[in-house]
């Protein structure tokens, strides 16, 4: 496997320019990050050596923007297939028409509870998180609605090393019943979880295609499944105040500034981003405009 070179040693002004393409990138924080110009996601999905190079881009900078992609719902998802398969939502749905997209219409009618502002990692309730996600912009508040997203590499990476021992094999349960099914009512939470039943995940992953570690908690994740051992706990009182303030602390990692970059949405522009090493927020302080995303997320693996 290859190491996928950090943001930390680049110079924010830098920019890359493909050898094959016109692919510009420019990075928009040191550590997270790039706007691509000069190419189309509908050219993209019709090219394999242009979808490569993006996807190389990918890994190095765990999230790409892109502004006028003035692209069909079927190029959208197109695009997003070249990745590998789409995935539903058992909340959110699909649209009819082209499998694996949702979208995420908030409007005056929206239900209050709109999860997205949470820092999250999409899927983790799943044995197999989604690999990344291409979310579009279809409307846009004139202002508000941004997203944030988190380099989680970064994160483990900075963490003191008497943490990074404490944590090294620990693994985390994580739930679709104490989030998203949090606002039902008890028999359709009760179905909810018995469809998808609790995951339980490293602590610390490793990107399958990068080696990097990953700090890999996040809001879905409500506690530790291997903490409450002997070496841990000297008696039953120190188990939940130790594991439960442990975890609190791993999971406000993500929310230090100079792991994050937020981007600002207009019509057409799009997100592409490593599910796998990132977290992410959508801003909800845009009430009572509109904002209407579109969102292929992409199956992804068993995290190790």
């Amino acid at each position: 496997m290859s190491q996928t070179p950090s943001l930390t040693n680049r110079a924010p002004a830098l920019v890359r320019r493909s050898v094959r393409h016109s692919i510009k990138a420019e990075p928009l924080t040191c550590t997270i990050g790039a706007e691509l110009s000069g190419v189309n996601l509908g050219d993209a999905s019709r090219d394999e050596d242009l979808f490569a190079e993006i996807k190389e881009l990918l890994l190095t900078h765990k999230v790409l923007f892109l502004r006028d992609q003035d692209i069909t719902r079927a190029e959208h998802v197109a695009f997003a297939k070249r990745f590998g398969p789409l995935e539903d939502h058992p909340v959110a749905g699909s649209d009819p028409d082209h499998p694996g997209l949702v979208r995420i219409y908030k409007d005056l009618d929206s239900k209050p509870e709109h999860y997205e502002n949470a820092l999250h990692t999409d899927g983790t309730w799943r044995d197999n998180p989604s690999m990344g996600a291409v979310l579009r912009c279809v409307e846009s508040p004139p202002v508000g609605g941004d997203t944030i997203w988190v380099n989680m590499v970064e994160a483990y990476r900075r963490l003191p090393e008497h943490i990074k021992i404490q944590i090294e094999g620990l693994r985390a349960r994580h739930s679709i019943e104490a989030t998203f099914g949090a606002v039902m009512p008890m028999e359709t939470r009760h179905r909810l979880k018995a469809q998808y039943p609790d995951a339980e995940h490293p602590v610390v992953r490793t990107h399958p295609e990068t080696d990097e570690k990953i700090l890999f908690v996040n809001g879905f994740a409500t506690h530790f499944v291997n903490y409450h051992t002997p070496q841990n706990v000297r008696f039953g009182q120190d188990y939940a105040p130790g594991a439960s303030h442990l975890l609190n602390y791993l999971t406000s990692q993500a929310a230090i500034p100079e792991y994050q970059v937020r981007w600002r949405w207009q019509p057409n522009s799009v997100a592409i981003w490593d599910n796998r090493s990132t977290q992410h927020y959508a801003v909800q302080d845009y009430w009572p405009a509109v904002r209407k995303m579109e969102r292929a997320g992409i199956v992804g693996d068993r995290p190790f």
